[in-house]
């Protein structure tokens, strides 16, 4: 312990982060990797994951043994709850961010040629056994990455150099852990810093990973199951390609979807706005 608390507080927030994330998500991988060779009709991976991950979930949140790391687990997982009020608030700025999101992605299809995501064929498996794995899919990467990313990364980062080195640091750390992907390049990039943002700035306002846990979960689900029905993932192009503007010049798809994009954006800091209001009437009513 005394080694530990010479290291510096980010560098211990990277560290601990990185290993709540690789515990989180690796025993999902080679589960789902192993229910693929074995009895691959049954999706037997999704319960033994669920409780993993209930066990993980109650660890990280800073219960169980060793008891002198459990405050430090507790304060560093963010799971605080929230009231209706700030949680409205946060759907509303999470959601408009995400959709921002979707336009830069839009606009970038134009600007840049950008990967294709492979997907294995689903066809020789059941319906429902690939939506389990869909699903506890996206609940995994809910879970860990928010608990790790924006939890016990970023939160001791934001107390010693704000949320902006914060939310840059996690978003590079973000990036790079999908780099295990190959289809995922540097061009990338700009969207994982953008999907940082807004997760990292929900979870500044309220202090807590709830809301980014939620729409994390549920944005992965409504991806994955685009990705598996129309074969194109969230950051490529329209299915039909179109050129890039460096090629064929701009064009009135081009403006609008620029226009489009700046519109959600103004939406999106209005609603980050008043998220933060809310946050801070709530914090000023709350008894010392």
């Amino acid at each position: 312990m005394k080694v530990w608390q010479k290291i510096p507080v980010s560098v211990q927030a990277v560290i601990a982060g990185s290993l709540v994330a690789v515990a989180g998500t690796l025993p999902w991988s080679f589960l789902v990797s192993q229910n693929l060779k074995h009895f691959p009709s049954i999706p037997w991976a999704v319960p033994v994951t669920a409780v993993y991950l209930w066990l993980f979930w109650r660890y990280v949140r800073g219960f169980w043994w060793p008891s002198s790391t459990a405050e430090y687990r507790r304060l560093s997982c963010r799971a605080n709850q929230l009231s209706s009020d700030a949680w409205g608030a946060a759907v509303i700025a999470g959601v408009l961010g995400l959709v921002a999101i979707l336009l830069l992605q839009q606009v970038m299809s134009r600007l840049a040629v950008l990967p294709q995501q492979e997907h294995p064929d689903i066809s020789k498996y059941p319906i429902l056994t690939v939506a389990a794995w869909l699903v506890m899919s996206a609940v995994v990467a809910g879970v860990a990455e928010e608990s790790a990313f924006r939890g016990y990364i970023q939160g001791p980062i934001e107390k010693r150099h704000g949320p902006v080195i914060a939310i840059l640091t996690t978003g590079i750390l973000f990036g790079f852990a999908h780099f295990t992907h190959p289809e995922v390049t540097l061009i990338l990039m700009p969207y994982y810093l953008a999907v940082a943002a807004v997760y990292g700035g929900l979870a500044y306002f309220t202090n807590s990973i709830f809301p980014g846990l939620v729409l994390h979960a549920g944005g992965n689900i409504l991806m994955s199951f685009g990705l598996f029905t129309s074969g194109r993932s969230e950051w490529q192009a329209p299915t039909t390609p179109t050129p890039l503007i460096w090629q064929s010049g701009t064009d009135a798809a081009f403006w609008l979807l620029v226009v489009a994009f700046l519109i959600i954006s103004s939406a999106a800091i209005w609603a980050y706005r008043n998220l933060a209001s809310v946050a801070r009437v709530e914090t000023q009513s709350t008894p010392e």
